[in-house]
């Protein structure tokens, strides 16, 4: 399928009045949902188990998780929000299927939606982005799932949406409600998705366990916003020991994109033993998982992994974003889908 029809497929949508898709106004995907508390003895011990953790590790971290098995919920530190970098992709990919209301995708729409997932592919992002309606089509969205702390990017800049750990674990929990706005079929598929993400993606959460099913979204990014240090985010569905966990863990100033992921997974695996008891083996775990969730797909050897870039330029933070790209002209060349580099987030995440 020829590049240009990527382009003009959202851009069409989004400078036609109507034409941007919307959810089903009738819908109550906020529907309530039993909630139970994490026992005072375990929570004050947990809470002082990533307190000590914390103390050694550079920059700030904050976390969420809802045990769907026991209805138990647990959140830590969530002072400020935090940059979501391409964990924001979770939220587009809600926000589509919510407005698709149950209706099949199209070839064009499902490879979209698969580089977006699979490959944090920043460009399909921002395609999708404009098509439920960019900033504003996906802060209706979340608000309407309870996800009330969190403020989408300017522009294309996706990326740059600012949320907090618990927000996150409420769209994981929309994404695979079998009661909420998600028909099974899409439920399914998003799992789908999120459980077979490139290999050299399959870090954070999902690395804390042997065995199981994993679904999980990871995002980093260094930003001149905080001195060109790195934000390292990872979120996802876990089973463990009968376990359904929705795990979201944000981190920000790490020095560099390896001691953010330890930061994160070290986080994910005290709170995964807390909740589940699960016996947490580190050596070997990450090739574990990666064997997991690439399974016996073969991905393409031609569409390249994003991975980390050089620090931003100054200027292109998220306070300071860079100009907003007009869509390109008729008949004009349009950018390459699967660059590994977008220059309006200008590191791939």
């Amino acid at each position: 399928m020829r590049v240009r029809e990527f382009t003009l497929f959202a851009f069409l949508l989004a400078a036609l009045p109507g034409c941007a898709l919307r959810a089903d106004p009738t819908a109550d995907p906020a529907a309530p949902q039993q909630v139970s508390a994490l026992p005072a003895a375990e929570r004050r011990a947990l809470d002082r188990a990533l307190g000590r953790y914390l103390r050694d590790r550079p920059g700030r971290a904050a976390l969420a998780v809802y045990d769907r098995t026991t209805g138990i919920r647990y959140a830590f530190h969530e002072r400020a929000p935090f940059v979501l970098a391409s964990v924001a992709k979770v939220d587009i990919l809600l926000a589509f299927l919510m407005a698709k209301g149950g209706e099949r995708l199209s070839g064009l729409e499902r490879r979209l939606v698969s580089c977006m997932i699979r490959y944090s592919d920043n460009t399909c992002a921002r395609l999708l982005y404009v098509t439920v309606g960019g900033r504003w089509g996906l802060a209706r969205t979340l608000h309407r799932i309870g996800a009330h702390h969190t403020r989408p990017g300017p522009g294309f800049l996706s990326g740059w949406t600012r949320s907090l750990p618990s927000d996150q674990v409420t769209v994981l929990e929309r994404l695979t409600d079998p009661q909420g706005p998600l028909s099974a079929r899409a439920r399914r598929y998003a799992m789908e998705l999120m459980s077979s993400v490139a290999p050299s993606q399959a870090w954070g959460v999902g690395t804390v366990v042997r065995t199981g099913e994993v679904a999980l979204k990871n995002g980093w990014l260094p930003t001149e916003l905080h001195g060109g240090l790195w934000t390292v985010n990872s979120m996802g569905r876990l089973d463990v020991r009968g376990h359904e966990l929705l795990v979201a863990v944000l981190s920000e100033r790490s020095p560099d994109m390896p001691t953010g992921v330890d930061t994160v997974e070290r986080l994910a695996r005290l709170v995964v033993r807390a909740l589940a008891e699960e016996e947490i083996l580190d050596e070997g775990v990450r090739l574990a998982v990666a064997r997991r969730l690439a399974g016996s797909r073969a991905f393409l050897e031609t569409w390249a992994y994003p991975r980390p870039g050089p620090t931003p330029a100054a200027g292109q933070d998220a306070q300071h974003p860079p100009p907003q790209q007009p869509p390109p002209a008729r008949g004009a060349a349009a950018p390459p889908v699967m660059a590994t580099v977008d220059s309006s987030f200008t590191v791939s995440s």
